[in-house]
């Protein structure tokens, strides 16, 4: 195979991949039912002056599915963390015991369920989106290509093509994994 091919193949490839990575870390962002620190992964603390992030500055854990543990390093910055996660505007309402901050996750409503399965299925389409500019950057590159007969640059639009359906497939799986846990009870 051409080495110019070769390279269209991979970058298209490599591509492909980090569309599916990200809708992987979008998809983590988006409660389902039960606690995660990743749901905490948005919130920025004032550290000294600086924007940190949470997990920077403190440990986040999950005790059980409905609640979440903030133990920051140094015990001055419960306030701010605190301050911080309201600020953060995800609909918690943080607990300070002088400790630690405890967050208790309301179990979710159907409509909010449904609301959240829509953002999902929003994520997967910029995904799949992402996925055909790889497919289409890459057929456009073959078809500019002097040295390459008409038969690889055929082969290689197939592989390409194949390569799009099996990434939008795996899209897709990972869409519906994630609605069947948030519709999931």
């Amino acid at each position: 195979m051409n080495e110019d091919i070769q390279f269209i193949l991979d970058t298209a490839k490599e591509a492909m991949d980090n569309a599916i990575k990200h809708l992987e870390k979008q998809l983590s962002n988006i409660r389902a039912g039960k606690a995660s620190p990743a749901m905490l992964g948005s919130v920025m603390v004032d550290y000294y002056g600086s924007q940190t992030p949470l997990n920077q500055v403190a440990n986040v854990n999950t005790p059980d599915g409905r609640t979440i543990t903030v133990q920051p390093w140094e015990k001055s910055m419960l306030q701010e963390i605190e301050r911080a996660i309201m600020i953060a505007n995800l609909g918690f309402n943080p607990m300070n015991n002088g400790e630690s901050i405890i967050i208790n996750v309301p179990p979710l409503t159907e409509e909010r369920r449904r609301d959240l399965s829509k953002q999902a299925k929003a994520e997967g389409e910029d995904a799949k989106i992402g996925i055909r500019n790889a497919r289409k950057d890459a057929m456009n590159d073959i078809k500019k290509l002097d040295d390459a007969s008409e038969d690889l640059k055929g082969n290689a639009e197939i592989d390409i093509q194949e390569m799009t359906d099996s990434y939008v497939k795996k899209a897709d799986d990972i869409f519906h994994i994630k609605e069947k846990e948030i519709m999931t009870v």
